[in-house]
């Protein structure tokens, strides 16, 4: 049986890899993600990852606690590389062949982001994990997901979150709330849904890149997904 999709763009917070840690980094987390995302590879599926920094650093508090917002976002970019560069090494040693690359310069220790070199690293079979955002305060990984979707050709962005999808009301508040199982672009936004940020989910829209929203922490709901299966919520034109 065949994958559903041949190139994928995965949405990854930085507080996915936490696990139930309070911060930083959580090596079964992170053990178990990666082989979810070797499985994929050895389906065919040409993966591009975009890495958030919010286990290590959040602009946005910072911003809120009085530093310089520009400041606050660039030292958020700088964990971004951090989570990059320990799930490419968690890769390496599932001998699964990665690359990251930054918006960011830091030549020494990673790539910066060409985008034709990251094609070809994505036809070669290498995963492709983007970091530092999209280079620029003011925009979140949310955006980075979509624009690199868009730059790199992907057929989709898959948002990785701690819930099995959207929901008409937070699932966690109200035992009413229903699960979409498919919803138009246009639903959400009268709907008010928090798919992406605002201008993730427009650039989605604009560019046609289906959005599928699922839990990174339900075991084989990654696969699923890529196999065109009924898991967590297809955001469509």
């Amino acid at each position: 049986m065949s994958a559903a999709y041949k190139r994928i763009l995965l949405k990854l917070s930085g507080e996915a890899l936490m696990g139930d840690d309070a911060y930083g980094i959580n090596e079964e987390v992170v053990t178990r993600i990666v082989s979810e995302l070797a499985e994929i590879t050895r389906l065919g599926v040409q993966v591009g990852v975009v890495i958030g920094g919010g286990n290590i650093f959040r602009g946005m508090k910072g911003a809120a606690s009085g530093m310089d917002r520009a400041t606050a976002d660039y030292m958020g970019m700088l964990a971004t590389v951090m989570n990059a560069m320990a799930l490419a090494d968690a890769m390496r040693r599932m001998d699964v062949e990665a690359r990251v690359q930054s918006a960011l310069r830091i030549d020494q220790v990673v790539e910066p982001y060409i985008r034709g070199r990251a094609i070809r690293h994505l036809e070669e079979g290498r995963v492709v994990i983007f970091a530092a955002g999209t280079g620029n305060p003011f925009f979140t990984t949310d955006t980075a997901a979509a624009l690199r979707g868009a730059e790199i050709g992907a057929q989709i962005v898959l948002k990785a979150t701690k819930v099995d999808g959207v929901y008409s009301a937070d699932p966690n508040k109200d035992p009413a709330a229903k699960r979409y199982h498919r919803i138009s672009f246009d639903e959400a936004i009268g709907r008010n849904l928090a798919v992406l940020d605002a201008t993730a989910f427009a650039l989605c829209r604009d560019q046609k890149l289906p959005i599928n929203v699922f839990s990174i922490f339900k075991p084989g709901a990654l696969k699923r997904v890529v196999m065109g299966e009924d898991e967590g919520t297809l955001v469509h034109s």
